[in-house]
């Protein structure tokens, strides 16, 4: 099957797995240790909010290669009303996007281009 093709809240669902992991890896290699401050920590990071935040600013400044952002406006423009109770409808398509794209160059073991978007989003 060609990674295209792969549903794109599945590719979503896999790409906020694969991103928490290098944004844990960052806080626990920054040298944070306590749990409860790793979480809080991560928590600018990985919510919604932020995703779809950090997304836009990608956007605006030019970046995504045009493959990466059919991925990313695919999935926003993924069919769907359902959205967590904490945020809303447009925010939540956005971060969609944002883990979609993860979850796609993941499945493309294209890991390098994972690791300039997290280190772009840190600010290394």
């Amino acid at each position: 099957m060609n990674n295209k093709d792969i549903n794109v809240l599945a590719l979503a669902y896999l790409g906020d797995s694969v991103y928490e992991i290098y944004i844990r890896e960052y806080l626990i290699k920054k040298g944070i240790e306590k749990v409860k401050n790793l979480q809080e920590e991560a928590v600018k990071f990985v919510s919604a909010k932020s995703q779809a935040s950090f997304l836009k600013k990608m956007i605006d400044e030019n970046f995504f290669t045009e493959e990466e952002l059919s991925i990313v406006y695919r999935a926003r423009n993924h069919k769907g009303s359902r959205h967590p109770k904490h945020t809303d409808i447009i925010t939540y398509k956005y971060s969609t996007g944002f883990e979609a794209l993860i979850g796609y160059l993941y499945l493309e073991k294209r890991e390098d281009r994972i690791k300039k978007i997290v280190k772009e989003i840190i600010g290394e």
